[in-house]
């Protein structure tokens, strides 16, 4: 992961802003904040690690075994920050890299203060003694709820001594995604870091597409065309579906051979700093769309048209499904898959064997990033500075009523897009990887 205290893009300012908003709303409560734990592969084997977007979003400290505890103000005391990290180690950061220990962290990171990780339950009846609210992730990790249990009963343990254990117990998640719902500047920066370096990759995938190749073969230009431009992974598991392969929505096997007349749908992302992009792109491996592959790829296109056109601020976040709905279902009755009214096959649901999914969802930290769809009854009303995706689809496996030259073809067009300041402005999709028929196929001449 990018050393985040020599990024220009995610400036402590932002983080020590974003602590300041959550604490406004905490009272005099505390709230704990652990970072992801490190996860075996096998043996004494890692996978990569990778924070928890929680954590990160408050602080941007990159290092395992770390908990940032937030106080709220109370009477003579001001609200404080406190991370607690790994010490500094000279024999292990040989073996492991460069650890920052408290005194850098508390520096760095612009926090009140700085503690070993080890003193952590040590230090936690103390920080939430006397406290009205408690505020945590609960029921994400057992582990982590029993070590903040048995520090209450240690503080109960003193009543006697006048100190008392927090009365409630909140969610802290329900504030964090109200606010990560609405991205800041540094994060709109990072975000369309990572949609250039998505969409660079997606192009590179297209020029070098040939039949005969693997799928394997495709996602490793991905790969390669993502690290050189310095994104730090992919944001997740890349899907290389060539032919029928396209029809299921998660494939990530990517072993197949890429038939000649066949088309390949990728759908992949580059994470830069933990922000995702995410894109998906069909194009034919030999280059040409067929005429049916083009009629299937163009309804496709007119709906994601049509639902980006949805996108402004006021609008419900079911809006833009339902107007590429209405195009998807009018095409599979042009297609000659469905009968009757467009109305009628909405009413009943006749799309979905060949369209099961919603058209978008929230984009971030997490590819499926966090914040509410809905409000009660009520769809999430856009916002200036949601962030969302746009991926209709359709998928036309074999069954009754798929006309033989369409069986098997399987199209998503997905983009990232911001919504704007206003209505004039609408949605600004900030995703630029080849989309037109006569874009893909230019750049697959080599153009």
């Amino acid at each position: 992961m990018t050393d985040s205290t020599a990024s220009p893009t995610t400036a402590r300012a932002c983080f020590a802003a974003r602590r300041q908003r959550l604490l406004a709303q905490l009272g005099d409560g505390v709230a704990i904040i652990p970072t992801a734990p490190e996860r075996i592969r096998n043996r004494d084997a890692h996978h990569p690690y990778r924070f928890d977007s929680y954590f990160w979003y408050l602080c941007g400290f990159p290092e395992p075994e770390a908990v940032l505890v937030l106080l709220g103000a109370r009477a003579g005391e001001p609200a404080r920050s406190v991370l607690f990290c790994r010490e500094k180690d000279s024999e292990r950061e040989t073996w492991d890299g460069f650890r920052y220990g408290q005194a850098a962290a508390k520096s760095a990171f612009a926090v009140d203060a700085a503690h070993p990780i080890g003193d952590f339950d040590r230090l936690l009846p103390d920080l939430i003694a006397n406290r009205e609210t408690l505020w945590h992730s609960f029921g994400d990790d057992a582990s982590w709820d029993a070590r903040i249990f048995a520090a209450m009963g240690a503080v109960r343990a003193q009543a006697r001594n006048g100190r008392s254990a927090p009365r409630a117990l909140r969610d802290l998640r329900a504030p964090l995604d109200a606010m990560r719902l609405i991205k800041d500047e540094a994060e709109i920066a990072l975000m369309r870091r990572a949609a250039d370096i998505s969409s660079a990759g997606h192009a590179r995938a297209m020029r070098a597409c040939r039949p005969g190749m693997a799928e394997y073969e495709l996602e490793a230009e991905l790969s390669y065309e993502f690290r050189r431009r310095g994104a730090d992974s992919h944001a997740y598991a890349p899907i290389v579906a060539g032919g029928a392969n396209a029809c299921i929505l998660h494939y990530v096997d990517n072993r197949r051979l890429l038939a000649d007349g066949a088309l390949v749908l990728i759908d992949a992302g580059a994470e830069v700093e933990g922000y995702a992009g995410d894109i998906t792109r069909t194009f034919p491996v030999n280059g040409r769309f067929s005429a049916a592959q083009r009629d299937v790829y163009e309804i496709v296109l007119a709906a994601q048209t049509a639902a980006i056109a949805a996108i402004r601020p006021g609008a419900s976040f079911a809006d833009y499904h339902e107007a590429a709905l209405r195009v998807l279902t009018q095409g599979l009755i042009d297609l000659k898959i469905l009968s009757g009214s467009v109305d009628g096959a909405l009413e009943s649901e006749a799309y979905k064997p060949w369209y099961m999914h919603r058209t978008g969802h929230w984009l971030g930290l997490d590819v499926h990033d966090a914040g509410d769809y809905k409000q009660g009854d009520a769809w999430t009303t856009l916002r200036p500075g949601m962030t969302l995706t746009v991926e209709p689809g359709l998928y036309l496996r074999p069954g009754d009523g798929v006309p033989a030259a369409l069986t098997g073809i399987g199209i998503r067009i997905e983009d990232d897009v911001l919504v704007g300041s206003d209505a004039t402005q609408g949605a600004i999709v900030y995703t630029t990887a080849p989309k037109t028929v006569a874009e893909i196929e230019s750049v697959m001449r080599r153009e």
